[in-house]
């Protein structure tokens, strides 16, 4: 009864228009106060004990320090050196594209600061290289979905919080799946690309391939500096969000000079918004989680799904179906905010590691990023390129495809998520 009502109020706010942050909220405390005798005045202090979490704050680090590059000229430098290496390849652009999305989701750890970032460069060139629109926006809206995966990532960031979990393993967790099925998305390209009867540009000599590294270096340097550091123990995730944000800086305004004191305002305050969004939305899922846990709702859950004799293989179809269906209508973090505290507990109890479960999570979250009706990237993509959502979506199909293979791989093959994880931190 309780759950039940818990969920379908939450759903139905929803389905009225109601901020997902504010449904949480609502629904959770309605239902306290209707079926339960709990202490609602309890409320603020568990907000307050599950915000109080000094690994939270690599969250508005990390997002300040990717506006600061995306800003700049970091992202023209990072393209122009994926250009060097890959260009002369048929299909050669869109494949550089996906590359620097990929080099750039490791500085900035956003997946709509990826597709802005290097959808408003990339564009355009593609088209005038004689790419149709399909090529141009396809391979730059679902790259660009890549930043959530690959470390630093605010996902896994706001996963290790809720779920209790090392946030160093969960970012070396994403690394080879990251690189998988970026790795798959650029084969896919060249193949299509290759069909379709296109050919590279003229291929870069080593002496232009340096230069552009050269011009690429200062950039790059920050994801050496990031993993290398916390991986290292030289200082912690949160600690790396903090140097993140000084280096961004510093390269910003006295390496590159391409933004100035004035440009520090508008960033910043961009910065604090989607800072806020992300925390208020943090603040009521931990109101949702808890009262789950007051009532016992996840183990009620463990207990059916246990009896019903649900494997982990048929376990782990259902979660990606729930959460590709999940995804398709909410933000990232709000959906891993909801489902850790139903799902962790089935998954650890059927054998799971959380580990392999958080990937699995970001790796759809990927997918829920171009898949209508609310997929965040697909609208960045429009607004970059004037094109109807309608065509973006269409066009995304392809590497959308490649992303379901990829998912497929991630969460039937555990060993690709936790070699490194265990490799590095030896368990």
């Amino acid at each position: 009864m309780i759950m039940g009502s818990l969920f379908g109020l939450l759903f139905a706010l929803m389905l009225f228009g109601v901020p997902i942050a504010v449904a949480l909220g609502t629904s959770t405390i309605l239902t306290s106060f209707i079926f339960t005798d709990l202490d609602l005045m309890g409320y603020p202090s568990k907000i307050f004990d599950g915000l109080n979490k000094y690994t939270l704050m690599a969250i508005p680090m990390f997002i300040l320090a990717g506006n600061l590059l995306a800003r700049g000229s970091a992202a023209t430098r990072i393209i122009e050196f994926a250009k060097s290496l890959v260009g002369h390849l048929p299909g050669g652009l869109p494949i550089a594209a996906i590359l620097a999305a990929i080099i750039f989701a490791a500085v900035s750890g956003s997946s709509p600061a990826t597709v802005a970032a290097i959808g408003s460069v990339m564009y355009g060139a593609i088209k005038q290289a004689g790419y149709s629109e399909q090529f141009a926006i396809g391979t730059i809206a679902t790259s660009g979905s890549l930043g959530i995966l690959i470390p630093p990532s605010i996902v896994f960031i706001v996963y290790g919080v809720t779920a209790d979990e090392s946030i160093g393993k969960l970012f070396m967790a994403g690394v080879i799946p990251g690189l998988m099925i970026g790795g798959m998305m650029m084969v896919a390209t060249y193949f299509l690309a290759k069909r379709a009867g296109y050919v590279g540009s003229k291929k870069a000599s080593f002496k232009e391939q340096f230069k552009a590294f050269k011009e690429a270096f200062w950039a790059l340097m920050i994801i050496v500096i990031i993993i290398g550091g916390i991986y290292g123990g030289i200082f912690t995730p949160t600690e790396a969000g903090a140097f993140s944000v000084m280096y961004a800086l510093f390269i910003s305004m006295f390496v590159y000079k391409d933004t100035k004191v004035k440009d520090l305002y508008k960033v910043t305050l961009d910065s604090a918004l989607t800072s806020s969004m992300i925390f208020f939305i943090i603040a009521n899922a931990m109101v949702f989680a808890h009262f789950l846990t007051d009532e016992q709702i996840p183990q009620q859950i463990t207990q059916m799904i246990m009896e019903a004799n649900v494997g982990p293989l048929m376990f782990l179809l259902i979660v990606n179906i729930l959460l590709l269906l999940m995804g398709q209508f909410m933000e990232p973090s709000s959906v891993v905010m909801i489902t850790v505290p139903l799902l962790l507990p089935i998954g650890v109890a059927l054998g799971i590691d959380p580990i392999h479960l958080g990937v699995i999570m970001v790796v759809n979250m990927e997918i829920g990023m171009i898949t209508p009706p609310v997929g965040l990237n697909l609208f960045v993509a429009s607004g970059i390129t004037g094109l109807s959502l309608k065509d973006v979506m269409v066009a995304s199909m392809p590497m959308t495809f490649v992303l379901l293979i990829g998912l497929i791989l991630v969460t039937y093959i555990p060993v690709i998520s936790l070699w490194l994880p265990n490799f590095m931190y030896g368990y």
